[in-house]
């Protein structure tokens, strides 16, 4: 499929529930997710203000593929790979997270980082960390965005500080179609979000105040998510101007699990299978959680574990400006 036939696939009016039969909803997925690909790769590749069309194109389509994935099962696709979820940042976001962090160019980072950010963990120690930052957390019913739906989104708002606490935060629950009610929540034994969190709670991609006030939040200030690829890719496919957002400049986004297989020397001493990185095994490390404790996975109960240990590593580290 080349661009204008992924133009003209996204712009052509189907109707899921018309498929009928498992292999043309399969077929059509398949376009779907191909053409999905495709237009936002040329989306953000086009000249800022150039684009070839509106990025609402892509998002719409992800909405009806979506709509068709409910159809076909989400236990159906659970071990079919999507191509919609980033493994990880762009090497440019990873360095224009660190500088706002640290309030200086990014090509002074970039400098000392190297080619390959070989030594990026010398530019995230080199300059103090201040200022507020918005810390985000979402849970979702799917691994790919453009298949599932996101259920639950935390933030929280911290000033980086020594002592810096939260000092304000939001949570919301984001309904799921009708169907989940009898077929239950996808990935409820992560998450452990049940029918009745969700029941009468509009979905994320209906609630535009919910929207509108992430989108500004992410705005006025740097966003921290661990492994932030994972909030990236689904925030790209789910709201509204964010995409838009993170093309022009306006939206910085900083992934912690970097900053942590940085700076912090014991992730190159323990083994893989430990997960070393990941935000429960870290926040041990930094004794924010006692060894029997674990993760919650609910989005502001995770955000606020994550700035906790991500305030105890850069005390740790002397990362900051006060």
């Amino acid at each position: 499929m080349n661009l204008p036939q992924a133009i003209e696939h996204a712009n052509a009016l189907v109707f899921p529930a018309f498929l009928a039969d498992e292999p043309a909803r399969t077929a059509e997925r398949e376009k779907n997710e191909e053409a999905i690909g495709i237009l936002a790769q040329a989306w953000m590749e086009a000249p800022l203000g150039a684009e070839p069309f509106h990025f609402d194109l892509v998002r719409g389509l992800a909405d009806r593929n979506r709509e068709l994935c409910d159809l076909i099962g989400t236990e159906r696709l659970r071990n079919v790979r999507g191509t919609s979820l980033a493994q990880r940042l762009e090497d440019e976001d990873i360095l224009r997270g660190c500088a706002a962090l640290q309030h200086r160019e990014v090509s002074e980072v970039r400098r000392t980082a190297g080619p390959g950010l070989r030594d990026m963990g010398v530019a995230y120690v080199e300059a103090p960390v201040s200022g507020m930052v918005a810390g985000v957390d979402i849970e979702t019913t799917e691994r790919y965005p453009d298949r599932g739906y996101i259920i639950n989104v935390g933030m929280q708002f911290v000033r980086l500080a020594p002592k810096g606490k939260a000092s304000s935060w939001c949570a919301a629950y984001c309904g799921l179609p009708a169907q989940y009610e009898q077929q239950g929540v996808p990935l409820a034994e992560i998450h452990h979000i049940g029918w009745k969190d969700l029941a009468g709670k509009k979905p994320f991609r209906e609630n535009l105040e919910l929207q509108a006030a992430l989108l500004k939040a992410m705005e006025t200030y740097p966003y921290l998510a661990h492994n932030a690829a994972f909030e990236d890719s689904w925030f790209t496919l789910h709201l509204n101007g964010y995409a838009e957002g993170r093309k022009a400049g306006r939206i910085v986004v900083v992934d912690t699990r970097d900053i942590c297989r940085r700076i912090d020397p014991e992730v190159r001493t323990l083994p893989h299978d430990a997960k070393p990185a990941a935000l429960e095994t870290w926040a041990r490390r930094r004794k924010v959680l006692s060894a029997k404790q674990k993760e919650r996975h609910l989005g502001l109960d995770d955000v606020d574990l994550m700035f906790r240990t991500v305030q105890a590593e850069f005390a740790e580290r002397n990362m900051f400006a006060d």
